[in-house]
């Protein structure tokens, strides 16, 4: 993916259209702003899953966005910097195909044909100890709304950033890589990013997609909330003895979630959850002993497995933005909502915020109205925050119900757990929602184009 470190100032598409938009609709933009030569229509702080997807759907709709992003592009592709593998859901992968990603992604991406929820028992393995207290999930089920989609996909984030990467470079999207955002200037009509070399750069609206540390959040004024969880993430890629037949496991055990999560060639990525102290044990013991506590841990209902790679891990916590957006600013992805993995959701949220985002730019665009409106950036808002909270406050009742040997607790999830599989109506809205098929649907996530 080619690299733009030192493009000079220039009219981008926004400027014109500002300005051949005033006969029409020119009321309340500034005639400062009728003038200004902006770098991009949109900045976005943060190259990632979501900044990237977020780029892609712009310029589809017909905007220049600029990525910034402080890590070289090399770097980021490369296996040993992300081992994580995320689960996709449906209307993610919709989005997906519809900017391109189809031929990069789908050779890699494994369906999820099922989902298996137990809870287990302390002090014994995943597998062989659980109550009889499940939840199953079937792709039949919903298989005539979801036009045929599994429940979702799993995919390694290094090939999602690889397929990201090569359709950045194919749509001729600017980036400035490696290059931080150290300081924004919110004024009335653009925002003004400085980079570390002493660069500034203008447009009319800036994106924070660069993380929980987000600065442009900073510059914004918009705090979080949020708290440590005191877990810790362990993850890596199994080789598996026995197929694992898209069947996705968790099981719910007092230290926190065990996730099995199928991969292409019979192989899986584990989500062990740990608290602190042992999870670092965990990550600094002998292969022989770690692989030990592994099969342990592990059962044998797939046989004997192997360790291919490295081991990675990721302290948990919850932070969610206060607001999703600000005058010229708009908050995406790990920015906005920081949630725990026991759902499978924190990528998706950045996925979906991006089509939402997207269409209420582009849709504004079109109509002639700025774009770092407070006015236009509110519709986002809207459509966002409602989901992005209850998902944060739903992951963080299951992490305290389900993180929790309590007997009392044992039994009320047991219960809710065995009703729900008892309700097929349930079982259904489950899936659908946690296939992102549920709500107020982007165009994207319905696989139309912007």
């Amino acid at each position: 993916m080619g690299l733009d470190l030192a493009r000079s100032p220039g009219k981008t598409k926004m400027d014109q259209r500002v300005q051949t938009s005033i006969g029409v609709d020119g009321e309340g933009i500034s005639a400062a702003y009728r003038a200004m030569e902006f770098d991009a229509d949109v900045i976005i702080a943060g190259a990632g899953m979501a900044g990237a997807t977020l780029a892609l759907a712009l310029k589809q709709g017909g905007l220049e966005p600029l990525l910034i992003d402080p890590m070289p592009f090399d770097t980021q592709l490369a296996p040993s910097f992300d081992g994580r593998s995320s689960a996709i859901a449906f209307a993610s992968f919709r989005q997906w195909r519809t900017l391109g990603l189809a031929p990069d992604i789908e050779p890699h991406a494994q369906r999820i044909e099922q989902i298996l929820v137990t809870d287990g028992k302390a002090p014994g393995g995943a597998a062989g100890h659980q109550t009889p207290f499940y939840l199953r999930f079937d792709s039949e089920e919903i298989s005539e709304r979801s036009e045929g989609e599994p429940l979702g996909y799993m995919l390694e984030n290094r090939r999602s950033r690889v397929a990201l990467a090569a359709a950045v470079g194919r749509a001729g999207i600017r980036i400035l890589a490696p290059a931080r955002v150290v300081g924004v200037e919110l004024r009335a009509g653009h925002a003004e990013v400085r980079l570390q070399d002493g660069q500034t750069l203008r447009a009319p609206l800036v994106v924070g997609a660069e993380g929980r540390g987000s600065v442009v959040r900073s510059a914004a004024g918009i705090g979080t909330i949020g708290w440590d969880y005191h877990q810790t993430g362990v993850v890596g890629t199994v080789r598996l003895s026995r197929p694992h037949e898209g069947v996705a496991h968790e099981y719910f055990l007092p230290s926190g979630p065990f996730a099995i999560l199928p991969l292409t060639e019979d192989r899986a990525s584990l989500v062990w959850t740990e608290s602190r102290e042992r999870a670092e044990a965990l990550v600094s013991a002998r292969p022989e002993v770690f692989q030990a506590h592994l099969q342990r841990r592990f059962g044998e209902f797939l046989g004997p497995v192997e360790m291919i790679g490295p081991i990675f891990s990721y302290p948990l916590s919850l932070a969610l933005a206060e607001r999703m957006s600000g005058p010229r600013v708009a908050l995406l992805g790990d920015a906005a909502h920081g949630v725990h993995p026991i759902a499978g959701q924190g990528l998706n949220l950045g996925l979906k915020g991006a089509a939402a985002l997207a269409e209420v730019l582009v849709d504004a665009a079109r109509l002639g109205e700025d774009i770092g409106s407070e006015l236009v950036l509110e519709r986002y808002a809207r459509w966002r925050s409602f989901d992005n909270v209850m998902l944060a406050a739903a992951t963080d009742v299951f992490v305290r119900l389900f993180s929790s040997d309590n007997p009392l607790l044992r039994l009320v999830r047991g219960v809710g757990m065995s009703a729900v599989n008892r309700i097929a109506p349930a079982r259904r809205f489950f899936m659908e929602d946690a296939g992102g098929a549920t709500g107020d649907l982007p165009r994207l996530l319905r696989g139309q184009a912007l």
